[in-house]
């Protein structure tokens, strides 16, 4: 197995010198650098991550013009979406988490319009299969798994207004209690739910089968660690707003709240081994999160009691009219009729959040 892996290791160099010699004599002469950059960032080695200093480089394109930025970013996707090489592909995911965490604004506002008029959704890699080897069919779970992560995180900074877990974005960040405070209880829900989202993704990612100690999935893993911890943030700022407002919810936000944290308390277990860290702030969550279910229960509780009440207050009003002007048998008629009507509609928060699951 050893000399099989030496010789894929060595194949891999030939393929990355090759690139380069081709992208050294073919590129345009002002894109020379960049094309070499990327190559140079996203080889075949199957084991260890980007080199940090060839990252650094991509970033720095960030600091140029818009066209530049906009080269890099179509580079980079050009790059993700012709190999068949699960080693390149995920170091080319790794680079796309590196921007959205560290890029600066115009390089990140690239990677967030591209493409710019419709095409391909450049991170939709759901049918990636690297059949060379046992541990590139297995990275290539992990590619497939995480395309769809970032495609989730894209997907929630947009919600949020802001990256995420970027370095950049700490104006927008100190602001948060404040923005969120003034936020509608629908959009409220809506940032709530999308961070519950991401979260249960990250507990869809792959078992590791047989690449314990793979420098470049324990890369991976890193960086989404580091997301998770972000997004804990997010969802604490968020559920203690709404725990302030759980007597102006309407039924359906109720509803709407309820099924956000039995979401979010399936993910507590797979969630619990990704860091140690901000270990005080998650218990809080957790506790909270359990006292605003218990909340919700006996609001729905309290709100079965009056419909029940006023449903069996009509049906009396409605029985003795009709002992008035039906016989007895129409009155009890009319009465069960309307006592069913009112069961149809009447659903509790627990009733609903099953239909969740």
């Amino acid at each position: 197995m050893g000399r099989i892996t030496n010789l894929r290791e060595f194949i891999g160099i030939i393929k990355d010198k090759a690139s380069q010699s081709k992208a050294a004599v073919l590129s345009n002469p002002k894109n020379i650098t960049l094309r070499l950059a990327i190559l140079r960032a996203t080889t075949h080695d199957p084991f260890n991550p980007p080199n940090q200093k060839h990252l650094n480089t991509l970033l720095s394109y960030g600091h140029s013009s818009r066209a530049t930025a906009a080269a890099a970013i179509e580079a980079l996707m050009d790059r993700l979406q012709t190999t068949r090489d699960s080693s390149v592909a995920l170091k080319c995911l790794i680079t796309v988490h590196h921007i959205i965490k560290h890029g600066s604004f115009i390089l990140q506002d690239q990677l967030s319009v591209y493409p710019s008029a419709g095409g391909r959704n450049y991170l939709k890699l759901s049918n990636f299969r690297d059949h060379t080897s046992p541990l590139t069919w297995e990275l290539s779970s992990w590619v497939r798994w995480y395309a769809l992560y970032l495609e989730h995180l894209l997907s929630t900074s947009r919600i949020l207004g802001f990256f995420l877990c970027s370095t950049s974005s700490t104006i927008e960040k100190d602001k948060e209690e404040e923005k969120v405070s003034s936020l509608t209880n629908t959009d409220l829900l809506r940032e709530l739910n999308s961070l519950v989202s991401l979260l249960e993704e990250i507990c869809k990612r792959p078992e590791l089968l047989h690449i314990h100690g793979n420098k470049l999935v324990d890369e991976v893993m890193g960086l989404v660690g580091e997301d998770y911890l972000s997004s804990i943030n997010e969802v604490w700022v968020r559920v203690n707003e709404v725990s302030q407002r759980l007597s102006c919810l309407s039924f359906g936000e109720s509803v709407e709240l309820a099924c956000g944290l039995k979401r979010l308390e399936d993910c507590k277990e797979k969630l619990f081994v990704l860091s140690t860290r901000k270990k005080a702030l998650i218990e809080t969550l957790w506790v909270l999160i359990v006292e605003m279910k218990d909340g919700l229960s006996r609001a729905c509780v309290e709100d079965r009691r009056l419909v029940v009440m006023g449903t069996r207050d009509r049906v009396s009003k409605s029985a003795r009219f009709g002992d008035r002007v039906v016989s007895y048998g129409d009155s009890v008629s009319l009465a069960s009729g309307k006592f069913g009507f009112s069961n149809r509609f009447m659903f509790s928060i627990q009733e609903s959040v099953q239909s969740c699951a």
